[in-house]
């Protein structure tokens, strides 16, 4: 059985640090912490910037190769060049397992490359496609994904699902479980620094508006986010100041939303800000809220950043999502029915009136993180994988 020092495992993913996004933030917290237990890590991923090529000097010395893409087709990259990418990388860095983080079909190259195929496959299962209706093309495009989906499921070593509600909820895990296990996602609390005195006073000055509760959400502006749901609960909430971190192509219909509903001083689209930005408003903000509104939306991972920083949150309790399973009820934060306005006002009204049970529930929370969220926890269990996944090919 080959312990940590001299395994090789190379990950596939859609992104990759710098590029905001949850899943992209797992991945950048992921291969250091691997890295520190003795696994040599390498990530071959799309390029977030459209065509750019060259690779930083920081990617270099990371080994993350990042492949050239040309726009999205629902959702997706495209990205022409993957394949010949990944045979590269392959026979350079020799790697012992492929770790694939999906929804990605440029992962399902793996199955057509022979040097992959020999390969044992971890198959990071992030979500599954959701049949929406809120984007119906999805319901069509998956009747053409899922044929190559379950193959790829079927053919892989393991399968990690990131909360047991999730796996228990997912029909397309469901003819798989007994190779799937439950490690939960995690990001290291050693990036959730303090902000500085210049980043509060920017946050302060510059953004939050005096005399209101703060309430931050951050995320992509796309359907499945529910921001809508928040910037109407707003308009039941006089003293307050909600703030949307993000970018994506729902912004202009929550523009054209907040004017409507006259909330021009109550609800600020921030856009994009760089993390030390972020931090900055997680630090300064009174409470954290994710208004998800589908599945797609599997584990929250930016809850797990509001909880580092001692912010109790409201989210939605999306049926089969790991938001539920992260925040506990009463204890770190509030679970609303998805979708209502009204009852996220009343749980976001409770907290802004109630300064005491915010600080339980901000203790409660960084306790939690604590406890089962770091990701060094989280890397230990995914090397103990590892290493079952080579021992079983050896006998």
């Amino acid at each position: 059985m080959m312990k940590g020092t001299g395994m090789r495992v190379l990950h596939l993913g859609k992104f990759y640090p710098p590029f905001p996004g949850g899943m992209e933030n797992f991945m950048g917290d992921l291969l250091p912490a691997l890295e520190r237990r003795g696994v040599t890590t390498a990530a071959l991923v799309h390029h977030h910037e459209f065509g750019k090529r060259m690779p930083s000097a920081r990617d270099r010395e990371d080994r993350i190769d990042r492949v050239p893409s040309y726009g999205n087709f629902l959702y997706t990259p495209v990205s022409p060049g993957f394949p010949l990418a990944l045979k590269r990388v392959i026979r350079a860095f020799r790697p012992h397992i492929l770790h694939l983080h999906v929804p990605n079909t440029s992962a399902f190259w793996v199955m057509a490359i022979p040097a992959a195929a020999r390969i044992p496959w971890v198959v990071q299962w992030q979500s599954d496609i959701v049949r929406s209706v809120f984007d119906r093309r999805l319901a069509v495009a998956y009747n053409l994904y899922r044929p190559l989906e379950q193959r790829l499921l079927g053919r892989a070593a393991v399968i990690v699902s990131s909360s047991l509600r999730y796996l228990e909820s997912s029909e397309p895990l469901s003819p798989w479980r007994g190779k799937c296990r439950v490690v939960p996602l995690g990001i290291d609390g050693n990036r959730l620094c303090r902000p500085d005195r210049e980043q509060v006073r920017w946050a302060e000055e510059s953004v939050w508006h005096r005399g209101c509760a703060r309430i931050l959400s951050v995320g992509r502006l796309t359907y499945y986010k529910g921001h809508e749901i928040l910037i109407q609960a707003a308009s039941h909430m006089p003293d307050v100041h909600v703030v949307i971190v993000g970018q994506g192509d729902r912004k202009k219909h929550l523009k054209q939303r907040i004017a409507e509903l006259g909330l021009d001083r109550r609800v600020t689209l921030q856009g994009f800000v760089p993390d030390h930005q972020i931090r900055a408003l997680l630090a300064t903000c009174d409470m954290f809220c994710l208004p998800s509104i589908e599945r797609t939306e599997a584990f929250g991972l930016v809850i797990l950043e509001a909880m580092g920083y001692e912010k109790p949150v409201v989210a939605s309790d999306v049926e089969g999502s790991g938001m539920g399973w992260i925040v506990r009820h009463g204890e770190t934060g509030f679970l609303v029915p998805p979708g209502n306005p009204r009852a996220m006002a009343d749980a976001l009204s409770f907290l802004t009136g109630n300064p005491d049970v915010r600080r339980r529930m901000s203790r409660a929370a960084l306790e939690r993180f604590d406890s089962d969220f770091h990701i060094d926890r989280v890397a230990r269990e995914i090397h103990a994988m590892y290493e079952d996944v080579l021992s079983s090919r050896e006998t």
